[in-house]
């Protein structure tokens, strides 16, 4: 019986993986590691050359091939910037490579540490980083790939933890009426900054996905890439209380605006954007919490304990919210 898509790719196999690949003319020598990756399966295979590569197995139906090849096409362009992307490698003229089971990325193996979001000659740096692809990312946009917004981070996320179930029945009052406000507020602040530009953006850009090197950073992983406000790249650099945010928030734009302009507005979207990604994670979780490899990954997830935190961790937020956005006088 033919596995459909779905099934292939939950009991993706080592075997599998190395044969996929090797369909390409690529020769593998059976080293093979995964990476700490949950929404597609991404593994570092070695070569018989002694090289190693990375190849990202595509989850499913998540994207269309228009989207797949829309992101590629970016961080190609970028590359071709001398902008430090991980863009994906061209086989026999195609980035998008396709077995009869899978949707397949290769990419070169490339190495790092996280940023250190303490020291600010970094952060500066890695503005100075974003302001370059930013200013690429105005000079279009996607089509193919979706906007970040309230709806799609927050009540699509919401409406499906609670639609099945994932709440105890004991917290669901709590999490309900507490999600609600939260959207409401995180309204307002897109309201406060009014009418501000949508940009291609990687979307998900964490330190996690910032590798450090003695040459500065590259970026990896734009799967997530969509069109967002800029500040969408740059939140997320921010660490400690107020003062370590402004003055970190100081540095990371003192640097992004040596190559892109910033509209300050923008300013009053943080709290509204770190709100949406709190609900969108668990809402990311519980949406894919039939795959096993999410059960292996998040065992902490939907227990009792797991709600009350991150109950605690929404009203925590919904403070943040209240409070005058960050201040940069730049």
């Amino acid at each position: 019986m033919t596995k459909s898509p779905d099934q292939a790719f939950a009991n993706l196999s080592p075997d599998e993986v190395l044969n996929s690949i090797e369909q390409f003319g690529l020769r593998c020598d059976g080293r093979m590691l995964a990476l700490n990756s949950y929404e597609n399966r991404v593994y570092r295979v070695g070569l018989d050359d002694g090289s190693s590569k990375v190849a990202k197995f595509y989850r499913p139906a998540r994207w269309t091939d228009e989207a797949i090849l829309e992101e590629h096409a970016f961080t190609q362009t970028l590359a071709e910037l001398e902008i430090p992307v991980v863009a994906p490698i061209v086989v026999d003229g195609h980035t998008l490579l396709k077995t009869d089971k899978f949707r397949i990325a290769l990419f070169e193996n490339r190495g790092g540490r996280a940023p250190d979001l303490e020291d600010f000659d970094q952060l500066e740096q890695m503005g100075r980083f974003m302001g370059r692809i930013h200013r690429v990312s105005q000079t279009s946009n996607f089509e193919h790939r979706p906007t970040l917004d309230i709806d799609s981070f927050g009540h699509q996320p919401r409406a499906f933890i609670l639609d099945n179930n994932f709440v105890p029945p004991e917290l669901v009052e709590a999490y309900a009426s507490l999600t609600e406000q939260l959207l409401k507020e995180a309204a307002q602040c897109y309201t406060r900054a009014g009418d501000t530009t949508l940009i291609r953006c990687h979307g998900d850009c964490h330190p996690s996905n910032i590798l450090w090197t003695d040459n500065g950073p590259h970026i990896v992983d734009f799967d997530d890439a969509r069109m967002a406000p800029a500040v969408q790249d740059l939140w997320m650099f921010l660490a400690g209380d107020r003062p370590d945010r402004t003055a970190g928030l100081d540095a990371v734009l003192t640097g992004y605006t040596e190559f892109c302009d910033f509209d300050a507005r923008e300013l009053h979207l943080i709290e509204a954007l770190r709100t949406l990604r709190l609900i969108h994670y668990y809402g990311w979780l519980a949406k894919r919490w039939d795959d096993p490899a999410f059960k292996m990954a998040f065992p902490w997830f939907n227990t009792q304990r797991s709600w009350e935190d991150h109950i605690l961790s929404l009203r925590e937020q919904a403070a943040l919210l209240h409070e005058e956005p960050l201040s940069w006088f730049g």
